[in-house]
């Protein structure tokens, strides 16, 4: 009996040992970086969204053309940036990069602010409904005659009339260098996103996770990229055309659609 018990003692201390070293082993909830390979630390699940996971590209409006795409000049919606790029080479310009832009309506018009090349063709959307579109703060990306770009809450937006290209959408995911409030660490509501930011040197940022991705880490991206306003563009349709990096997505059923293009 003496000797069973001494046995039981011994197992008691292995257990002890051996839990203390797998507690140091096993690795600490870490803050997210952002998505896309998930791994369980006990009952939570931390994601991971690093550069490799992400198809970015910057855009320099001084030096580079950028253009929000609907109709072609027969009054057709492009839909797709196959029938873009093609329609663009009719007219002798190359696309190099090319995005979907904000969020559409059942007729392919654009939800929200809208404006191509100065004239306003969809006016700003003030008001409050369901799904990421009305999480506010939303907010407006657009870009200016003298060729700068803005990122700012829908609220803040003012028509100065220097405005070439402006598209609405939501939500806003940096905020004067914050992640939007509502976005949860460890958000299970995964998605493909893309959307646009701006970076301290005026460059604009795009980029479109890889894979499934939830809002916060989305937005921790840009904000670690440097951008102290960021916008999210949208979910699970999101397609981007960047053939410098073997990235070439060409499907797609949009409305409006970004375009950065050379001669």
């Amino acid at each position: 009996m003496k000797k069973l018990k001494s046995i039981s003692r011994y197992w008691f201390i292995f257990l002890l040992i051996a839990t203390g070293i797998l507690s140091f082993l096993t690795p600490q909830r870490k803050e997210e970086q952002t998505l896309v390979n998930g791994r369980l630390y006990g009952d939570s699940i931390v994601f991971y969204l690093e550069d490799t996971s992400v198809i970015s590209y910057q855009v320099d409006l001084q030096k580079q053309d950028l253009q929000l795409y609907w109709k072609d000049d027969k009054g057709k919606i492009f839909s797709s940036i196959e029938n873009l790029k093609t329609w663009l080479g009719t007219k002798g310009k190359k696309l190099v990069f090319a995005m979907n832009a904000g969020m559409l309506k059942p007729d392919h018009s654009a939800q929200g602010l809208f404006i191509q090349d100065g004239k306003l063709l969809a006016a700003i959307d003030t008001t409050s409904g369901e799904g990421n579109f009305y999480l506010k703060p939303n907010g407006v990306f657009y870009t200016t005659t003298d060729n700068n770009a803005v990122i700012c809450k829908t609220e803040d937006f003012k028509d100065n009339k220097k405005i070439r290209y402006a598209t609405q959408s939501g939500p806003m995911l940096v905020i004067d260098g914050d992640i939007h409030p509502v976005f949860k660490k460890g958000s299970i509501n995964l998605n493909i996103r893309n959307g646009v930011g701006i970076l301290p040197d005026n460059k604009v940022l795009f980029a479109m996770s890889k894979k499934e991705t939830n809002l916060y880490d989305f937005a921790n991206y840009f904000k670690r990229s440097g951008c102290r306003n960021a916008l999210y563009l949208d979910g699970s349709i999101s397609r981007t055309y960047l053939p410098e990096k073997n990235w070439i997505q060409t499907d797609g059923n949009f409305g409006v659609l970004i375009g950065v293009t050379e001669d």
